[in-house]
């Protein structure tokens, strides 16, 4: 694939070279109606998604469990001390932003979404076979 760029949509990648100069390791994927690019830029993995006018809809970015703010970093102590993390991302969108943490156990893995900086509720959960 040529830079990660085959199949993208153009203003999607002009509107990416316009915000994220200087971005490396990029790689894109299409969806139904949107482009997802994942880059590195500053020195901090992120992921952003773009409509096909090339509008950015939204950016997360990977955080450590100590990035959390300390409301949401406690609540999740206390309510799943019996889970480790698999995933945790911050997300940036036009209208919204939150956490998401994706927890699991033998049992059950558990996406949750934070309310606020105090609270999760959750995303989606799924049992283990």
């Amino acid at each position: 694939m040529a830079n990660g760029r085959e199949g993208n949509n153009e203003k999607a990648l002009s509107s990416f070279q316009k915000e994220f100069t200087g971005a490396t390791d990029v790689k894109w994927q299409s969806g139904n109606s949107f482009m997802k690019v994942s880059f590195t830029f500053n020195e901090q993995v992120l992921t952003a998604f773009y409509n096909v006018e090339g509008e950015r809809l939204a950016i997360t970015r990977n955080i450590k469990s100590s990035e959390l703010p300390m409301g949401l970093l406690e609540k999740l102590k206390e309510s799943y001390s019996n889970c480790w993390i698999t995933e945790l991302f911050e997300f940036n969108g036009k209208e919204d932003a939150a956490y998401y943490v994706t927890i699991e156990n033998a049992d059950y893995k558990i996406t949750l979404k934070s309310v606020g900086m105090y609270d999760w509720v959750n995303f989606r959960k799924s049992e283990k076979k």
